[in-house]
C-alpha cells in the first residue's frame, strides 16, 4: 500500500509537502472558524485578495531560478498602476487599451532593468534595489501623492466574476463549463499517458495514472462546486482565470521550452551553461523583463480591485512574492523551483493570512507566524540536504535538479549557437 501511494504521489508523499501543508492548514482553519473558510464567498475573497501576489510569484520564481532577486516589483506595480489610471482618466481610453498600455510600460521598465543586469553586469539585487527607489518616486511624482480612481469597466479584472448564461443548473454555468473542461483535460492526459506507457514499456502502472487523475478530477469538481454555488452574481473570479492562464503558460515555458531549460541551467551552473552554448545575457535579460511585465499586470489587477491607484500601492509586495517562491520550493542559490510550486507556496500564505484573520488574530502575531513558517520551510529543506536525503521542497511537483537542468541544456546546445562574446570565462 505504501509503495502504491508513493507511485500515485510521484515518488513519495514528502515531495508534496506544501500541497499537504495547504490541505492541512485549510482543514485546520475550517474547523477552528466553524466552517467559515470553505465557503464560496471566502474562497472568492482569497483568490481576489491574493491574485496579484500569486502573479508576482510566477515571475519571481524564474528570476530566483536564474540566480537573481527582484526587489523592485512592488514599486514597478505602483508606477504602472498610476500611469494606467491617469491615462484612462485624462485620455478616456478603453479599459483594454489601458491594460495593453500597462503591459508595454512594464516591459519597457523590465528592458531597462534587464539591460543593466545582462549587458552592464550590475547584480540584479543592486539594480532592482535602485529600481525600487526610482519607480516608487515615479509613482509619487506622476500621481502627486494622490489617489486616482479607475472606471468600472477596468475594475472587473480585479473584482469581477465569470458571467452567468444558459439554463439554471444550480451552479454558475461559466464556472461549471470551466470545471468540466479542466476535468476532461486531466482525464484525456491520463489516458494519453497510459497509451504512451504501453508503447514505451514505462514503469508507471495504468492504475496509478488513473488513481492520480481521479484524485485531481475530484479536487477540480469540488472547487467547481465551491466557486459556482455562491450568491447570485458571483462565480470563479476573473483574476483567478488570469492566474490559471499564467500558470499554464509559464509552466509550459519553464518545463517544455529551450528558454525554460536555459533559465534552469544558468541558475544551476553558470559556467557549464555557457560552455553548453547558453546565451547567459539573453536569459538574464528575459527573466528581468518578464518580471517587470508581470509586476505591471499584478499592479493593474490590484488597482482594479481597490478601484483606485494610490501612493501606498505595492509596499512590501516583493517580500510576499519572494516568501511564496521560497516556501514553494525554490533554492536560494538558484537552479531549483517550479511555477506551480510557487503558486502553492503563495496559497499557503494566503490561507494562513485568511484563517488567522477569521480567528481575530492581530497583524502583529500574523507577521510573526508568517516569518516562522518561511524560516521553518527553508530550514526543513536545508536539513534534508545536509542529511543526504532528497530535498523535499526542492523537488516539489517534479522540480528539476540543477544537474538535470544542465544536462538538458547541454542536449540542446546543438540547436542553440554560442553567442558572440559569451564564453565560459564571461559566464
Amino acid at each position: 500500500m505504501t509503495s502504491y501511494l508513493k507511485q500515485v504521489f510521484g515518488g513519495g508523499v514528502r515531495q508534496f509537502g506544501m500541497v499537504i501543508a495547504l490541505v492541512v492548514l485549510t482543514l485546520y482553519f475550517q474547523v477552528k472558524t466553524g466552517g467559515k473558510v470553505l465557503t464560496p464567498t471566502n474562497a472568492q475573497n482569497i483568490i481576489n485578495g491574493n491574485s496579484y501576489i500569486l502573479i508576482l510569484a510566477i515571475g519571481m520564481v524564474l528570476v530566483i531560478i536564474a540566480g537573481h532577486i527582484d526587489l523592485s516589483v512592488g514599486s514597478v506595480a505602483a508606477a504602472v498602476g498610476i500611469i494606467v489610471a491617469i491615462a484612462m482618466r485624462d485620455w478616456n481610453i478603453p479599459w483594454w487599451v489601458g491594460i495593453l498600455l500597462g503591459l508595454v510600460v512594464g516591459l519597457v521598465i523590465g528592458a531597462w532593468q534587464g539591460t543593466w543586469v545582462a549587458y552592464v553586469g550590475i547584480p540584479g539585487f543592486i539594480t532592482t534595489l535602485a529600481g525600487m527607489l526610482i519607480f516608487r518616486g515615479l509613482n509619487q511624482l506622476i500621481g502627486k501623492n494622490n489617489s486616482v480612481p479607475v472606471p468600472d469597466s477596468f475594475q472587473k479584472i480585479g473584482s469581477g466574476y465569470l458571467p452567468e448564461w444558459g439554463p439554471s443548473t444550480g451552479l454558475n454555468n461559466s464556472t461549471l463549463l470551466l470545471g468540466l473542461i479542466a476535468i476532461a483535460w486531466v482525464l484525456w492526459s491520463a489516458f494519453r499517458q497510459i497509451s504512451k506507457s504501453k508503447d514505451l514499456d514505462a514503469t508507471t502502472p495504468a492504475p496509478v495514472i488513473i488513481t492520480r487523475a481521479v484524485l485531481i478530477s475530484a479536487v477540480i469538481a469540488y472547487l467547481t462546486y465551491l466557486f459556482g454555488s455562491g450568491r447570485s452574481g458571483t462565480s470563479f473570479p476573473i483574476s483567478g482565470c488570469i492566474l490559471v492562464f499564467l500558470v499554464l503558460v509559464y509552466s509550459f515555458v519553464a518545463n517544455r521550452t529551450i528558454t525554460g531549460r536555459h533559465v534552469y541551467a544558468v541558475g544551476g551552473n553558470r559556467s557549464a551553461a555557457a560552455l553548453s552554448g547558453v546565451n547567459i545575457k539573453h536569459v538574464n535579460f528575459f527573466v528581468m523583463a518578464n518580471m517587470s511585465m508581470l509586476a505591471a499586470l499584478a499592479g493593474m489587477v490590484f488597482v482594479a480591485r481597490s478601484t483606485s491607484s494610490g501612493p501606498s500601492d505595492g509596499v512590501g509586495w516583493e517580500l510576499d512574492a519572494i516568501a511564496a517562491v521560497f516556501i514553494g520550493g525554490a533554492a536560494v542559490s538558484g537552479g531549483v523551483g517550479t511555477v506551480l510550486g510557487s503558486v502553492i507556496g503563495g496559497l499557503v500564505m494566503a490561507v494562513l493570512n485568511n484563517g488567522l484573520a477569521l480567528q481575530g488574530v492581530g497583524s502583529d502575531w500574523t507577521q510573526i507566524i508568517k516569518g516562522l513558517v518561511l524560516l521553518l520551510a527553508v530550514a526543513f529543506d536545508v536539513y534534508n540536504k545536509v542529511q543526504g536525503r532528497p530535498s523535499i521542497i526542492g523537488t516539489l511537483l517534479r522540480g528539476k535538479s540543477r544537474r538535470e537542468a544542465s544536462l538538458e541544456a547541454a542536449e540542446d546546445s546543438a540547436s542553440v549557437p554560442v553567442s558572440a562574446g559569451e564564453t565560459a570565462a564571461k559566464g
